[in-house]
């Protein structure tokens, strides 16, 4: 009688080694997947970028609130560039016509004050309702006021520097409130956070002062509308923003040095300016 012997392992070595092989091969296949997995639109968009313009230093592509558009980074600056497109570059801010912000503008005051090309987390929207002093004090006495609209009411005794933007709501609104105020130094520097035609045109004019009241105020776009175009400061305002850290307009800048970010009225303004007293320099 001849006895056959069964040479293959126990039932449970061959299933050990079935998932053995069965998980050496899933490792194999997701490796292979991932090694060839699509670089995402951003990627794709950024290395297309730098192939197409070798000497400009490309450093971050992020999805924009605007379908089809990304907020490309480069040289300290940031444009607004469509993948299906990318030799047209659009500069210049981006503004939310609901909530009544601009969202480029605060996020290059970030990326400038972080020192980054491209800021890591979102930015503060500007005019927010709130009056939270924040950030470092400033040097009241050291601001170029030369570069700012100044405004005389009374006596003039007591200073606030104002950066504003003749584009944005709650500038607007906080105007009417300014005016209420009496023996007071308004100093406004303007900023071009949604475009420097308007400051450009208002700062151009021939009576600025009288211009900004009418056009912040009173809603009278006159010297808007002039083509007038003289040595601004406008640039120079935009990059004492960025040093100061000035995020949002408005922001109110009081003589001891702290500031205010968004809309106050004018009890707020009065009670801050209630314990100044020095003088106004010529």
């Amino acid at each position: 009688m001849m006895t056959t012997i069964d040479m293959r392992p126990p039932l449970r070595g061959r299933l050990q080694d079935v998932t053995l092989i069965w998980a050496l091969f899933t490792m194999l296949v997701n490796g292979i997947a991932w090694a060839g997995a699509p670089p995402s639109e951003e990627a794709r968009l950024l290395a297309a970028l730098r192939k197409a313009n070798p000497s400009t230093r490309f450093t971050q592509v992020l999805p924009s609130p605007i379908g089809g558009l990304y907020e490309v980074w480069m040289n300290g600056n940031v444009a607004y560039v469509s993948a299906r497109q990318p030799r047209y570059f659009v500069f210049g801010h981006v503004f939310d016509t609901q909530t009544m912000t601009d969202i480029t503008g605060p996020r290059m005051a970030l990326a400038a004050r972080q020192g980054a090309m491209a800021p890591a987390t979102p930015a503060a929207t500007t005019s927010a309702r709130t009056s939270a002093p924040t950030s470092a004090p400033i040097a009241f006495d050291q601001l170029p006021l030369a570069d700012a609209i100044k405004t005389v009411r009374g006596n003039g005794q007591r200073q606030i520097a104002v950066f504003s933007d003749p584009g944005c709501g709650y500038c607007k609104q906080l105007e009417p409130e300014l005016a209420r105020i009496d023996n007071v130094t308004v100093y406004t520097f303007m900023l071009p956070f949604q475009g420097e035609a308007k400051p450009i045109a208002l700062w151009c004019a021939p009576d600025r002062a009288q211009a900004w009241q009418r056009y912040m105020v009173q809603g009278d776009a006159t010297a808007i509308n002039a083509p007038a175009r003289c040595d601004h400061p406008v640039a120079r305002n935009l990059v004492l923003a960025q040093r100061l850290g000035v995020q949002a307009t408005p922001t109110l800048i009081w003589a001891d040095g702290s500031r205010t970010e968004g809309y106050v009225d004018h009890q707020v303004i009065q009670a801050r300016l209630k314990p100044a007293t020095s003088e106004v320099q010529p």
